[in-house]
């Protein structure tokens, strides 16, 4: 029940395929993929009355999804000279999906999550075909078993190809379109924006500029940083991992209230989710009172908008840039006092437009992590206590998903080959906060990072309700 985008059956002649090299973010990701970190997944459970006509659907919905969207049908070169990204000039057929089937994972692997999990970790780019030649999106369809009941469709796609906003802009569409409607597109840039030019190519030179000195001093900084910064305790360190996730949720009432606080105090949720990580972090280790911990914390920031032509969130690619800030902690803090601390100190880096001038330093430190581990800390390729975006997903989408008998929806991305100990992937889904929350295994342990977050939430609460108290 797995199809990839662009079979042989399906290709077109060479000549009609336009190729380029990967930009620098894109190399890093082509490097980090063979590793695990860099499959970004979109998935969606369907209720038991949506199963039977599943199959079909959702291949008339992929269809129409990559017909609209180039990077989708973009394939993975392996060249002596390096990766190489084709295009194809005109829309390809994909191969339709295999007839649902009863379902013949492994018991462990038998509900929505654990599925999940499985297909997050399934990685055909660290092994190509012996052409090297690979498609940047997979699919697969599940039959969820009796006792659960209902479909699982995963959209596996590398991400090179597809950052979390364009995922997310991407499963909207789908639902949309297994819904038998179409998205309104309105005013969009063109569709061609990843096949044309790389996030680097797109930035304004004045916007890039930076003296060589200050270059490297960022670099000698960046690199002592990550040496000196603490992180979660390693549970076993040299072994295989694969990503697992968890998932944090508010009600409406609590996430108002959360979000209202953010507001009170000056901050994102950005910030606030930050902060109250690095407090559950420091909580769980057995330190004396007042005893301080560095951690560092990586803030991803959508650079459409920065970049020559702008591009918004349909324009599917890898537009994102980090911010990297590191917070010393000694456990008395209140919450806001450090979400301020955290806003700031990323806010004045973005002012400085460090998001866009630092891009090269980070991939280059990034590559460099890949091919001698041991430049971090345990040879773990760990880069930051946790990793959280700017924006959160605001999506209003339940009677979409009525429409498409759609009953869940992640997406997220793996985080174990390298990256953070914790990926928070946070959205707003009619208005109740949903993270997905990604960890490498058995790096960190389910349970450590489930007490973690069983204390991010009380963290949270605490700090909102004495909030709405003050205001009250």
């Amino acid at each position: 029940m797995d199809a990839a985008s662009g079979s042989a059956a399906g290709e077109l002649d060479g000549a009609e395929w336009r190729t380029r090299a990967p930009g620098g973010t894109e190399y890093s990701w082509c490097r980090a993929v063979p590793g695990g970190t860099g499959t970004t997944l979109i998935a969606l459970r369907f209720s038991s009355g949506a199963a039977a006509e599943a199959a079909a659907v959702a291949q008339a919905a992929l269809s129409s999804l990559q017909s609209a969207h180039p990077a989708l049908r973009a394939r993975l070169r392996t060249t002596p000279s390096g990766p190489t990204l084709a295009f194809p000039s005109s829309a390809p057929h994909p191969p339709p999906l295999l007839p649902l089937e009863p379902l013949s994972a492994p018991e462990s692997a038998a509900d929505f999550d654990a599925l999940l999990e499985h297909e997050l970790n399934r990685n055909p780019w660290a092994d190509p075909e012996p052409s090297g030649d690979a498609p940047v999106l997979f699919a697969t369809l599940y039959e969820l078993p009796p006792a659960t009941g209902g479909a699982a469709l995963f959209v596996r796609i590398h991400t090179v190809a597809c950052d979390r906003s364009a995922a997310n802009a991407l499963a909207r569409e789908l639902v949309a379109l297994l819904g038998g409607g179409e998205e309104e597109e309105g005013e969009r840039a063109p569709e061609d924006a990843a096949a044309e030019a790389a996030l680097e190519e797109r930035i304004p030179q004045r916007d890039t500029w930076k003296p060589f000195w200050a270059r490297g001093l960022d670099m000698v900084g960046y690199s002592i940083n990550g040496l000196q910064t603490s992180t979660l305790p390693f549970v076993e360190t040299g072994t295989a991992r694969s990503t697992q996730l968890l998932r944090l949720g508010l009600g409406r009432d609590e996430t108002t209230r959360l979000l209202d606080a953010c507001k009170e105090n000056g901050v994102r949720l950005c910030s606030a989710m930050a902060a109250a990580t690095m407090l559950a972090a420091r909580q769980s280790k057995p330190l004396e009172s007042g005893q301080q911990e560095t951690y560092s914390i990586v803030t991803l920031i959508n650079c459409r908008k920065f970049l020559e032509p702008a591009l918004d969130d349909h324009n599917v690619g890898f537009f994102y840039s980090a911010i990297t800030n590191t917070h010393t902690v000694h456990g008395e803090e209140g919450l806001w006092e450090l979400a301020k601390r955290c806003h700031d100190a990323y806010t004045n880096a973005k002012t400085n437009k460090k998001h866009l001038t630092d891009i090269g330093d980070l991939n280059f430190l990034m590559c460099r992590a890949i091919e001698a581990p041991q430049l971090t800390m345990a040879a773990a390729l760990r880069t930051a206590l946790v990793s959280v975006f700017e924006e959160p997903v605001v999506a209003d989408m339940d009677e979409l998903q009525s429409k498409a008998g759609v009953e869940d929806c992640v997406c997220c991305a793996t985080v174990h080959g390298i990256g953070p100990s914790i990926g928070v992937f946070d959205s707003i889904r009619d208005g109740r906060l949903d993270c997905a929350c990604m960890y490498p295994s058995p790096l960190h342990s389910r349970k450590q990072i489930q007490e973690i977050f069983d204390k991010v939430k009380q963290i949270l609460h605490h700090a909102s309700d004495e909030n709405f108290e003050e205001c009250t």
